[in-house]
This record gives C-alpha cells, structure tokens and sequence, in this order.
C-alpha cells in the first residue's frame, strides 16, 4: 500500500506503519493525518494484520506539528486540512478517535522524539516501548495552545491527574527514563534493539491469541474507563465470554493447549463479530 508521508509493510501478520517524513523529522501535517486513518482502516479490513507496530524514519519518531507556517501553523482559519465533520475539529483528535476504535493491538515505539500531537496521538495505543534515544514532551503551554488529540482524557487515564498535570503545566521535554517512571511508556531498549522488543512482544501476540479474543478484549478494557460502574463491565464481559465460549475458537483454544501445538484460530474480526458488537453509541462532534 503507498502514501506519501507513511510506510505501511505487513509480513507474518504484523504491520508495520512508519512515520515517513525524516527530512521533516516526521512532523505532523494535513497529509499525515489523512493517511494514518487510512492506514488504520485498511488494517481494520485486513484479518491478515495482527498487530500493528508505529514507528518513526530517521532520528525522530514525530516532532510535533509541522511549524512550516510559523505563528500561524494552529489558527484553523490559515489551515488547507479540515477534518472530517467541522472546520472547528481539531486534526489530532481525528487521528487518536481513529486508533480508540482499532480492532488489532496497537504498539508504539519511539525510535527518537516524540513532542506535541507526536506523542499525544499514541496515547491510545496499547503499549508504547521507546529508545534511549527517545524524548517526549507534552510542550502546548510553551506555544501558547491547549492539550489536544483527546489527550486531556488519555493522558490522566495513563498515568494519572498529577504526572499529566505536570507535564502539561511545565511543557518540559523529557527522557525515557521520566517516561518509564510516570507510566507513559513500558520498556526502554538501546536503538538497535528497540524494533526487536517491538516484534518479539507482536510475535507472541500474532502467533499466540485469537484475533476475536483481542479485538474483544481491547475494546472491553478501553471503553470501560469510562464506565460508571463495574455492572457495566459485567454486561459486556457475560456477552463476550458466552459468544467467544460456544465459538469454535475456544474449542480450538484448549484442544491445541492440550496436544501442545500451535493454534489455529478461525474467527475473522472483520467479518465475524458478535451482534451485540458495537454496544457503544457513536458519539458525534457538536
């Protein structure tokens, strides 16, 4: 598949989808933002991608939005891109909207900076892995503007009100090692073994699970932050282990755990979903 400002390569059930914009340090712009829906909704569609791995081309993973328009890279009046629905939609909110609603398990790994709507829109992937090279910053009162791609409700969910408040507050760019003690990253690797974790943590994945079990699974543990209560996470959960119990998945789940063989799981998420999946409402923008 081409794009402009991506790579996108699926081999042995893994894709992997590269911020390709080195000369730029792979900033954020209009293009970006369109192709990395479309990334997501092609891998939505394909049952041949298991897990998906975001990367960065070159030094930095992504610098933040494209300053090329100087002081007025966020006034929406200068812009060319208009998200989807109304010109007042922010364009990284559209890009982490679409990676919250991903079927496949989604892992970032910060091969090198990732500042502004570079780290904010990877808020809602599920495990994030960086380099020792990596560095973050949450840098949106330094320029003047707000949080944004959703982050003022991913960020305090990841790693809670006090470290989000923080890094928001002082817009400071910081390590790897402040990231891994504040809860936003999982591991730290040297640069030429960061891609290796990443594919060793998809391969046990890919080869291991079922692909219904993990788009079930993902979507329980994401929308139930926001659940009020845990019936509500008694409701889905009784739906889903009653479907994925009677489908022929579980039975091939034991019988390959008992002959201590390899599984080969058969439900496809993009054609053989539950019926009570979504049992989300679609939440317009107004």
């Amino acid at each position: 598949m081409q794009f402009e400002t991506l790579d996108y390569q699926v081999q042995d059930g893994i894709l992997t989808l590269t911020l390709n914009r080195p000369e730029r340090m792979n900033a954020f712009n209009g293009p970006m933002r369109r192709e990395l829906i479309a990334a997501f909704d092609a891998a939505d569609a394909d049952d041949a991608v298991r897990v998906i791995i975001v990367t960065g081309a070159g030094r930095a993973f992504c610098a933040g939005a494209d300053l090329e328009k100087g002081g007025d890279t966020f006034n929406r009046h200068t812009r060319t891109d208009q998200p989807e629905g109304a010109d007042l939609r922010d364009g990284g909110g559209t890009v982490s909207l679409r990676i919250y609603e991903c079927t496949k398990p989604v892992i970032g790994a910060f091969n090198g900076a990732a500042v502004g709507v570079g780290v904010t829109m990877t808020l809602p992937m599920d495990i994030r892995l960086a380099s020792t090279n990596a560095k973050f910053g949450f840098v949106f009162a330094r320029r003047g503007i707000t949080m944004e791609a959703c982050s003022s409700w991913f960020l305090p969910r990841l790693v809670g009100p006090q470290q989000a408040l923080e890094w928001a507050y002082t817009g400071r760019v910081f390590g790897a090692e402040e990231a891994l003690k504040g809860g936003l990253i999982r591991s730290i690797h040297e640069p030429d073994e960061l891609m290796p974790a990443a594919y060793a943590l998809a391969r046990e994945i890919a080869d291991n699970t079922a692909p219904m079990s993990a788009l079930l699974n993902r979507q329980m543990i994401w929308r139930m932050l926001g659940a009020d209560h845990p019936m509500e996470a008694h409701k889905i959960d009784s739906r889903a282990i009653a479907f994925m119990g009677e489908s022929e998945d579980a039975k091939e789940g034991v019988r390959s755990f008992l002959e201590k063989r390899a599984p080969e799981f058969k439900l496809r998420p993009s054609q053989d979903r539950p019926d009570f999946y979504p049992w989300w409402d679609e939440r317009p923008f107004e």
